[in-house]
């Protein structure tokens, strides 16, 4: 009894935590409707923004991840899923979409690029790998029947997805312009901020699917 409210507890916590940093992550992707090459995380991009590849991958990723971030405050209720099994099936899709064909590849020429040095580069690629490797592996779950399988590896694919929420809590709390190397901070959190997740995805497997394997 304790066990399940304590999930249960813990599953409002984390859905609430997700709306509101969406929100905000919209309040950040707004600055970037101006177009303007110097705003926000632009300005510590100035020797490739006038590369137009690179600035396309940059705002298709930018416009499309929000839709990914708000898919998981539906996707892992048994309630809506029970309720509205067409309406999740769609949403899914959607994200399975929208992170295969459109911010995988983004990410990964972004990735190419990213501040942190080489900490930085092989944290993101990394991020990138798993991201859509957990992600094919839900489907190809799903499409064999195999429910629990598709359930485990949508929560690792969401856990890499909100990277970006934890990645910046972290540097809003702890970065410090004046002890921290911004290119060294900036890289050890790419790492950090996936670690973080994966714990936490690691958590919610094993507490809410014993059978996890």
């Amino acid at each position: 009894m304790t066990k399940s409210l304590g999930i249960k507890t813990a599953k409002v916590i984390a859905v609430f935590s997700v709306f509101i940093f969406s929100i905000l992550m919209l309040k950040v992707i707004s600055q970037y409707t101006s177009f303007d090459k110097t705003v926000g995380f632009l300005a510590f991009k100035q020797q490739v923004v006038n590369n137009p590849y690179w600035m396309t991958f940059f705002y298709i990723h930018i416009f499309s991840i929000t839709l990914c971030f708000l898919a998981g405050l539906t996707q892992f209720s048994p309630q809506f899923l029970r309720e509205n099994r067409s309406l999740h099936k769609m949403i899914g899709k959607v994200y399975v979409y929208n992170i295969l064909i459109i911010n995988v590849p983004a990410c990964f020429v972004l990735g190419l690029f990213s501040n942190g040095g080489l900490i930085g580069i092989t944290g993101f690629l990394t991020q990138d790998i798993l991201w859509a490797y957990f992600t094919i592996a839900a489907v190809l779950s799903i499409k064999k029947g195999n429910i629990i399988r598709h359930k485990n590896f949508m929560i690792l694919s969401y856990a890499v997805t909100t990277t970006a929420i934890t990645f910046r809590i972290i540097k809003n709390l702890f970065y410090n312009e004046k002890l921290h190397d911004y290119e060294l901070f900036y890289g050890i959190n790419v790492w950090l901020a996936l670690v973080i997740n994966l714990l936490i995805a690691y958590y919610f497997l094993k507490r809410r699917l014993p059978h996890y394997r």
